[in-house]
């Protein structure tokens, strides 16, 4: 079961403080405003039909549960693709992709806003939503949609170090 953030402290919640639990690097893939999703090999996965709201990318040192590179946001100003920005991590999001579990790390250069947080959910909920439609269209089985706010260091403590012999995802996105 994942460790739900509680309601008293759930990022953006009225009083809550929050603090980054790490900092780490991200390297962009989508830049904020962005319509092409592309996956660490940079091969394109899909064009969405609306612009991203934030800078999308991965943390290249440590994959994720579904085996590919754990993703993070940056929010804040657009980063050009393939630039590597040090950020703090606030918080997380939980995605199930066709039945395997992968962690979204929120990152920001300051702490982000409760319009932040909201906004962070609704596109996840949205996207796990565009998701699953896609994967019913590609004929991939298995649960997608986002699973909520979940905790950040238990995401980061999920993913495992990025060997040196690792060569991409096993699984097609």
């Amino acid at each position: 079961m994942l460790n739900r953030v509680p309601a008293a402290g759930r990022p953006g919640a009225r009083g809550a403080r929050m603090s980054p639990v790490d900092v780490l690097d991200v390297v962009i893939e989508v830049p904020r405003f962005g319509f092409a999703k592309r996956g660490s090999s940079g091969e394109l996965d899909f064009l969405s039909p609306l612009p991203c709201p934030f800078n999308y990318g991965n943390v290249p040192t440590h994959i994720g549960l579904e085996g590919d590179l754990l993703d993070a946001v940056v929010l804040g100003e657009r980063l050009r693709p393939g630039c590597v920005v040090r950020a703090p991590v606030w918080g997380a999001v939980g995605l199930s992709d066709r039945g395997l579990y992968d962690d979204k790390l929120i990152c920001a250069r300051a702490a982000p806003s409760p319009q932040q947080w909201a906004m962070v959910l609704r596109f996840f909920q949205l996207y796990g939503v565009c998701k699953r439609a896609l994967n019913v269209y590609r004929r991939r089985p298995g649960l997608t949609r986002c699973e909520g706010f979940v905790d950040a260091a238990g995401a980061i403590g999920r993913a495992r170090p990025r060997g040196s012999n690792w060569r991409g995802p096993e699984v097609s996105f």
